[in-house]
């Protein structure tokens, strides 16, 4: 039977039309195959200590750009990021406010034995809202015997360095016994300064890169303690055990090693 002209042009229309869903579905389908092939960004999850609050946050902007690794970071006191870690927490990296509680996963083999560096060294602070009279630039610690002074913040030494950093140097200056009545403890730094802030505490014990911080500006002063009134505040790193990204972990480690990661450190305070 002889086709009409009508008929002719339906007919090449949905053969054009089947052959352009097939071409169609054939590049969605290598779109897929492709993407599927192509493997997913790196997350590292990193459990790091309270003071580094403010800048791990622009280092992990800055590591994400240059290497398309993600950081997902959580903050706390050292000591209770370790009993987290030693419970099965998930992190691949752990940042310490001291070198103990490395150590301590490390003997538990809960941590890469030969991948502890210390990353930095804080500095203690006491800290003080804006529009306090107490005089610490003159004065220092002796401005925390002033009668206005009811509570003073300080991180838990049970579980924070810088907790312990506070009480010795509050010990090395004789002052320990006079105002030990009057401390309040935070879980870690941060809510120690949360507690300056807030108006529960007149005064804190804070780290030097807490004060520093941005959403600090403005609304504190701090008297940077004497170095030798408390033990060195030096701060290592770790690879957990369990980490599935122990090759991206390393990476890591390593930038912490470099210039632009110590220029950020440095701007918040910390030393090498």
């Amino acid at each position: 039977m002889l086709m009409r002209p009508l008929e002719k042009t339906a007919m090449r229309l949905i053969l054009d039309g089947i052959v352009s869903l097939s071409v169609l579905l054939a590049a969605s389908l290598a779109l897929v195959i492709t993407a599927a092939a192509r493997p997913a960004p790196v997350e590292l999850s990193v459990a790091a200590a309270a003071d580094l609050s403010s800048a791990l946050k622009e280092i992990a902007a800055s590591y994400e750009q240059r290497t398309g690794v993600r950081l997902r970071l959580s903050f706390g006191a050292s000591g209770m990021l370790t009993q987290e870690l030693q419970n099965g927490a998930p992190f691949d990296v752990f940042l310490s406010a001291d070198m103990d509680y490395p150590r301590q996963l490390i003997a538990a083999r809960l941590a890469e034995d030969n991948s502890l560096v210390q990353y930095a060294r804080g500095k203690l602070v006491l800290w003080i809202p804006s529009d306090s009279r107490l005089d610490l630039e003159h004065q220092g610690m002796n401005a925390l015997l002033d009668p206005s002074v009811k509570n003073i913040a300080i991180a838990n030494p049970q579980h924070a360095p810088y907790g312990r950093a506070a009480i010795a140097a509050l010990k090395h200056s004789g002052l320990y016994d006079r105002i030990k009545d009057r401390l309040v403890m935070g879980e870690n730094v941060a809510q120690a300064a949360q507690f300056v802030e807030s108006g529960n505490a007149q005064a804190g014990f804070v780290a030097l890169a807490r004060a520093r911080a941005l959403e600090m500006s403005g609304k504190g002063k701090y008297w940077e303690v004497p170095a030798e009134n408390y033990p060195p505040l030096d701060q290592g790193a770790v690879i957990l055990t369990r980490s599935q990204h122990k090759r991206e972990a390393l990476d890591f480690l390593r930038y912490l090693a470099s210039s632009q990661a110590l220029e950020l450190l440095r701007k918040f305070g910390f030393a090498k």
